[in-house]
């Protein structure tokens, strides 16, 4: 089962609004967005649930979605899958759906549904954003040649830096898991270490640290560890990685 790339935090963007817009397509006069159920659901999402799905079931796929996202954004993950798959049932082509659908799946370790609708949302959308997650998914179902191929493609489509480093930190834990300390921290090297780092640096410098760990190269990865404790010291896996440090060449 994974253990570094997973844990990730994607319910913010679901919390305030925020994430993926799709392009806009299709008719240009667009039906209106039903008022009632539903409009605590963002402005471009209602949008695009209202661009996508048949009139007579629009405004229970709204009542749905918007019951499965407070459920994810509250951490219940089954709920806001079973919520999901109704709103799929109603509403196949918005990819919104398939994204929290398929993060839901995620978190509920139902890899293969996981794997399924995140790659129907990549399919839809063209992004990349939950490629680090299939191949977190990949490594759960031992399919490495898989996981391999899935990094190539993220390197060559790219995506948004934090997007690439949530790669690198999927990619990397899966090198280390296979034995391949040196391949890993290729990998994850951070090359330098920011004053005010985001949540995936401070993930990817974990990584890295392992890395180095693991190649008995005691300085930097004790430069690394000192540099993620400075930002979070409570960091899950920091006190295994400070014993680990601290047993080189003990």
């Amino acid at each position: 089962m994974p253990s570094d790339g997973r844990n990730r935090d994607r319910t913010r963007k679901w919390r305030d609004g925020d994430g993926p817009r799709p392009g806009r397509g299709g008719r240009d006069t667009e039906r209106r967005i039903v008022t009632g159920k539903g409009t605590t659901l963002p402005k471009w999402l209602r949008e695009e649930i209202t661009r996508v799905t048949r009139k007579d079931r629009l405004e229970e796929t709204l009542y749905l979605l918007e019951a499965g996202t407070d459920a994810f954004a509250g951490g219940q993950f089954r709920k806001a899958r079973s919520l999901l798959l109704k709103t799929k049932q109603l509403s196949p082509r918005a990819s919104a759906v398939r994204e929290l659908l398929g993060l839901s799946s995620y978190r509920s370790g139902l890899w293969k549904e996981a794997l399924t609708e995140l790659r129907t949302y990549r399919r839809l959308t063209g992004d990349t954003v939950h490629m680090p997650v299939e191949m977190d998914v990949l490594r759960a179902l031992d399919r490495d040649e898989d996981v391999r191929r899935v990094w190539e493609e993220l390197m060559e489509l790219g995506g948004r830096p934090e997007v690439v480093k949530e790669g690198r930190v999927v990619f990397a834990s899966f090198l280390i898991d296979h034995g391949d300390a040196r391949a890993a921290w290729e990998i994850a090297n951070p090359k330098r270490l920011s004053q005010n780092p985001f949540e995936d640096d401070l993930r990817q410098w974990f990584v890295a640290a392992r890395a180095a760990s693991l190649l008995k190269d005691r300085e930097t990865a004790l430069k690394l560890a000192k540099a993620i404790e400075k930002h979070d010291p409570a960091m899950p896996g920091l006190d295994d990685l400070r014993a680990a440090i601290r047993n080189i060449d003990a």
